[in-house]
C-alpha cells in the first residue's frame, strides 16, 4: 500500500509550498515558444511604444504603416505615326538606271553629253523607248510603223512634242493642274527621257531585286549580282538572260538574293532565252497584251509590271491603283485631308478606293501615266486651287 500511495503522490501535481512569512510560492508555468514578428511589424510596434512612452515628444503622432507606392504608369508621348512612304522612287531608279560598275551606253540624262537621236514617231499606246535584245542589239522605234496595233487614224506625234501634247491634254481636262505641271517637268516622257535605251531583262530583274528591301540594299545586291559574271560576257553592262539561266541558284544567291528571288530571276531569264518573252512583243504589243504576258511570270506582280511599262517602256496610258503614293496624291487632288485618312482599326493606310481612283483617272486617257506621275508630286505645291477639281 505504501508503495502505491507514494507512486500516486508522485504523479499528482504538488501543491505550492508555504513560505515562512505566510506567502505561497508560485509554481513555474511551462514556457511558451516565442513567435518572431516580422521586422516591419516589430519596427512599427517599437515606434508606437516610443511615442506612447514617457519620453514621447508632445504633439507627435504615430506614423502610418508602410504601404506599397502606387507607381504611375508612364504614358508614351509618341507623336502620331506618319504615313508610310512609297518605295516607288528608289525602285524605279533601280529599274531604269545603268550599272554603276560597267555603264557603257547612253542613259539619256539631261547632262549626258551623248546627243539624243533624231526625232521619231511616238504615241501613247506603244513602247516609246528603244529596247535592247538579250544579245545586246538595240531595237529602233521605227518598227512602230509596221505594228498591227497602231490605230488607223493616229495623228502624227513625235518624241519631241509628245510631252507637250500630253500636258496640254491634262490641262484641257482640268486647268487646275497647271501649278503642279508648271513646277515639275516630267523627264520620263521628255525627248531626252525617250532617248534612253532600255534593257527589259535588266529592268525587270532589278525590280525583283528591289522587292521588300531598302534602296541601298537593292543597289548593293544589284552590283554584287553583276560582279558574279565576267565583264566580257555582259555587252550591255548587265548579264544577258542566257548566262543567268544557266547559272545555279546557289551561285545567284551569293549576290545576297533570297532563295525565292534567285528562282524568280532565273525563271525570268529562261523566259527571255526561250523567246516566250520577246522584245518584239514588248515593243509592238498592246498595253493589255504586255500586261497579261508579264504578270504570268513568277515574281512579277501587277505593280511591278505597271512601273516597268510606264518608266521602262515609256507607255503613256498606264495607271496603278496599288501604289500608295498615287493613292495619297489623288486623295489630295480631290480635296481630302490625307492626314486623317486611314483604315479603321489601325489597319493599312488607305487614302482612296480603287473604284474612285479609276473613275477619276478615266477622263485623262490616253495620258494616265503622266497624270499618275503628277499625282506623286501634287502635295509639293499649294493644293488649295485643286479643291474645286
Amino acid at each position: 500500500m505504501s508503495l502505491r500511495r507514494s507512486a500516486r503522490v508522485k504523479t499528482e501535481p504538488s501543491e505550492a509550498p508555504e513560505l515562512p512569512n505566510g506567502h505561497v510560492a508560485e509554481l513555474a508555468t511551462p514556457s511558451k515558444k516565442r513567435v518572431r514578428k516580422p521586422k516591419a511589424t516589430e519596427k512599427v510596434a517599437s515606434d508606437a511604444t516610443a511615442q506612447d512612452g514617457p519620453d514621447a515628444v508632445a504633439g507627435a503622432s504615430m506614423p502610418p504603416p508602410p504601404t506599397t507606392p502606387n507607381k504611375r504608369r508612364k504614358m508614351a508621348n509618341t507623336p502620331t505615326k506618319p504615313p508610310p512612304i512609297t518605295p516607288t522612287p528608289s525602285i524605279i531608279g533601280l529599274m531604269t538606271s545603268n550599272s554603276v560598275l560597267r555603264p557603257n551606253y547612253s542613259t539619256g540624262d539631261i547632262d549626258d553629253p551623248t546627243p539624243p537621236p533624231a526625232d521619231r514617231p511616238a504615241q501613247p499606246h506603244h513602247t516609246n523607248a528603244a529596247l535592247i535584245t538579250p544579245g545586246g542589239t538595240q531595237v529602233p522605234y521605227s518598227n512602230w510603223e509596221e505594228s498591227p496595233s497602231r490605230p488607223a487614224a493616229e495623228p502624227a506625234t513625235t518624241a519631241s512634242c509628245l510631252l507637250d501634247e500630253a500636258c496640254a491634254h491634262l490641262l484641257k481636262v482640268d486647268p487646275n493642274l497647271k501649278p503642279v505641271i508648271d513646277k515639275h517637268r516630267c523627264r520620263v516622257f521628255s525627248p531626252e527621257g525617250l532617248a534612253e535605251h532600255i534593257d527589259p531583262f535588266r529592268s525587270l530583274a532589278s525590280g525583283i531585286m528591289a522587292q521588300q528591301v531598302s534602296g541601298a540594299a537593292a543597289k548593293s545586291i544589284k552590283n554584287k549580282f553583276i560582279s558574279l559574271f565576267p565583264p566580257e560576257s555582259c555587252p550591255t553592262g548587265f548579264p544577258p538572260p542566257a548566262l543567268v539561266a544557266e547559272t545555279s541558284i546557289p551561285r545567284l544567291r551569293e549576290a545576297g538574293l533570297s532563295q525565292r528571288k534567285a528562282e524568280y530571276i532565273q525563271g525570268l531569264a529562261e523566259r527571255f532565252t526561250s523567246g516566250d518573252l520577246a522584245v518584239s512583243m514588248l515593243m509592238n504589243g498592246t498595253d493589255e497584251e504586255v500586261m497579261e504576258k508579264l504578270v504570268a511570270v513568277r515574281g512579277l506582280g501587277a505593280w511591278s509590271v505597271e512601273m516597268f511599262m510606264c518608266f521602262g517602256l515609256k507607255r503613256l496610258d498606264v495607271f496603278s491603283t496599288g501604289d500608295l503614293g498615287v493613292q495619297r496624291g489623288m486623295a489630295a487632288y480631290v480635296g481630302r485631308d490625307v492626314s486623317k485618312l486611314k483604315a479603321k482599326g489601325g489597319g493599312k493606310w488607305k487614302y482612296m478606293s480603287e473604284k474612285d481612283m479609276i473613275e477619276t483617272a478615266e477622263k485623262f486617257r490616253p495620258y494616265r501615266s503622266l497624270f499618275m506621275w503628277y499625282m506623286w508630286r501634287i502635295e509639293d505645291v499649294d493644293t488649295e486651287v485643286l479643291g474645286s477639281s
